[in-house]
């Protein structure tokens, strides 16, 4: 049995509170002994140093095996120089090898917009590194969900062009689930004839049109969350779990 632990839009901003809700979340993270922990995006708020050198604060010291990508609050060389110690701001894609599973982590911000897009560098990034893993199940993840989940506020901002994405993990049928962030809010739905597999939000909780009229549709009071990704026996389950 392999368990991952999936995080998403801790939404650094140098506030008490944002700081505060990421590392419960964390710390709850870590305390249910998963294999790895899974970051999705979106770590800071405005992509400020000062906001990834408490990014690097909250996952440092930690025997946990983690892997992260940048979403669309982030700054890819600020990110790159800060938690991965690298220059540049060419997309930020990593992978990370476990005993029994592959986690392939793709950057689908694009500098300066609401929306993703995984552009043709890091296509065929995430065709290599399936391509070298093969028989080993693999999750591939990124921050903006590529389907519509129902929530116009969010929708309109998710994944473009998913079709190359659909196309890439047609090639590899060891993939088993496609993770992502963004939405703030907890989903399951399908992409690519897969589990798509929405993590909840940490600063936030956006509500479908059906829980509020307000515009957006967040709320602030809701504890953050996570979820618990349990890969056993090639089948997928995922729990959503509420930070106390």
């Amino acid at each position: 049995m392999l368990v991952l632990a999936h995080v998403s839009d801790i939404h650094i901003d140098g506030s008490e509170r944002n700081t505060s809700r990421a590392a419960r979340a964390l710390t709850y993270a870590r305390a249910r002994r998963p294999d790895a922990i899974v970051l999705t995006g979106d770590l800071a708020d405005h992509g400020a140093m000062e906001e990834y050198e408490t990014v690097r604060e909250l996952i440092a010291g930690d025997d946990v095996p983690l892997v992260l990508c940048p979403g669309n609050h982030d700054a890819r060389g600020n990110l790159r120089k800060v938690l991965l110690e690298q220059d540049g701001d060419h997309p930020v894609n990593q992978a990370l090898n476990l005993d029994h599973a592959t986690i392939a982590l793709c950057d689908s911000s694009i500098p300066g917009r609401p929306e993703g897009a995984l552009d043709d560098d890091t296509l065929a990034w995430l065709d290599s590194v399936l391509a070298a893993t093969p028989g080993v199940p693999a999750f591939v993840g990124m921050h903006h969900p590529p389907v519509a989940l129902g929530i116009p506020y969010v929708d309109g901002i998710r994944l473009g062009r998913p079709e190359g994405l659909a196309e890439v993990l047609g090639r590899h049928p060891h993939a088993i689930a496609v993770l992502a962030g963004h939405a703030h809010t907890g989903a399951a739905t399908t992409f690519a004839g897969l589990p798509l597999l929405v993590a909840p939000g940490v600063v936030s909780t956006a509500l479908l049109p059906s829980e509020t009229s307000a515009h957006p549709p967040v709320d602030y009071d809701l504890p953050p969350a996570i979820a618990l990704h349990v890969l056993d026996d090639g089948r997928v389950t995922t729990h959503y779990r509420p930070v106390p």
